[in-house]
């Protein structure tokens, strides 16, 4: 049962450095992911906090009573590439080499816990 979701776009994180980190809190509870999350000090974790607390502040205003950190789970989450931002810098023997921004879209779905096989994720 869907119980919250939230996006981000054109985050300035290339997706291929999002998706490990996606990765580890995919399928966890939201508050064992953000115990996880508030460990690593890189600077490519805080967008991924942002949406996660964000999607649970969007579950909590929709369902008061449903919304408690520990029976709420990543049900999906997915790194998606946004537009790729060009830009020329010199190269040798007067050439220009193309440079590339990639910017990244996150999108978070929280469900519910139903089964006991999940609550110790």
């Amino acid at each position: 049962m869907l119980i919250g979701k939230a996006k981000s776009k054109y985050i300035r994180i290339s997706p291929y450095k999002l998706r490990p980190i996606v990765d580890v809190i995919r399928g966890k509870r939201i508050d064992k992911a953000l115990a996880w999350l508030s460990t690593c000090s890189m600077k490519k974790v805080v967008p991924v906090t942002k949406t996660l607390i964000s999607a649970f502040s969007n579950a909590k205003n929709l369902n008061a009573k449903e919304a408690v950190m520990e029976k709420l789970f990543i049900k999906e989450i997915k790194v998606d590439e946004g537009p790729v931002i060009k830009y020329y810098k010199p190269a040798a023997m007067g050439r220009a080499a193309v440079q590339r921004k990639r910017l990244s879209h996150l999108e978070i779905v929280l469900s519910k816990i139903e089964d006991k096989g999940l609550a110790g994720k």
